[in-house]
């Protein structure tokens, strides 16, 4: 197996799957979802980006092999080159296609009381929905999910690593699970998402900490 084939055959392996996933997502819950939530789902206007990159993968398999062993060594780089550039280039969209693949919002039909995808964000996927009453996302280690904020006790700006968000729809309150990054201290704080900049604010209420606590630590990893 050349160089060439073995990326090409990796490569379709890991985003073929992906692509399979979300494929079959769409054919199933496009009869029981309105046009506009349909077209909400980030996934749904991705998905021609990671269509065009199996397509890709699939050309260069036949070209490659049509240049034969002597092709191969001389041209062999070429492909994985021009792979390569195409996912450079569409890094977002083919991480966030990765995302919705592992998302609780995949095969969702229930009337949505959640953010979903008005609230995702790089880096991020939902975990858990009970569809009444809690959500819980959790990221991935990608620099989307890190966040800078001052730190009380030293006055510094340190950068935390967003390990969930959980969100309460009948309360409409939602918490934010951080991590700093320097001294790997843990904070629960409540999240306002906003424009141009999220905010955060201390927790208080005992039975608020308590709730986000526990709806983090009770999902399945």
């Amino acid at each position: 197996m050349s160089k060439t084939e073995e990326f090409i055959t990796k490569e379709k392996s890991y985003y073929g799957k992906i692509y399979s996933d979300i494929a079959f997502a769409i054919d199933g819950i496009q009869g029981f979802l309105d046009d506009d939530t349909l077209r909400n789902r980030k996934y749904f206007s991705r998905q021609a980006v990671l269509k065009r990159y199996i397509e890709l993968l699939d050309s260069a398999k036949i070209e490659d092999k049509s240049k034969g062993f002597l092709g191969s060594l001389f041209n062999g780089d070429k492909y994985i080159g021009i792979l390569k550039d195409f996912k450079k280039d569409h890094q977002e969209e083919l991480g966030q296609l990765l995302n919705c693949s592992k998302c609780q919002c995949l095969n969702c039909t229930a009337a949505c009381k959640f953010d979903s995808c008005n609230g995702c964000r790089s880096g991020k996927h939902i975990s858990y929905c009970d569809h009444k009453k809690t959500n819980v996302s959790f990221f991935d280690n990608s620099e989307g999910s890190i966040i800078k904020l001052v730190n009380n006790k030293t006055g510094a700006e340190d950068r935390y690593q967003i390990l969930a968000i959980v969100q309460d729809a009948e309360n409409d309150k939602r918490y934010i699970l951080i991590e700093n990054l320097r001294d790997k201290e843990r904070f629960i704080l409540y999240y306002y998402p906003r424009l141009p900049e999220d905010e955060y604010g201390e927790i208080t209420n005992e039975s608020d900490f308590n709730y986000a606590a526990s709806a983090y630590e009770n999902v399945e990893r």
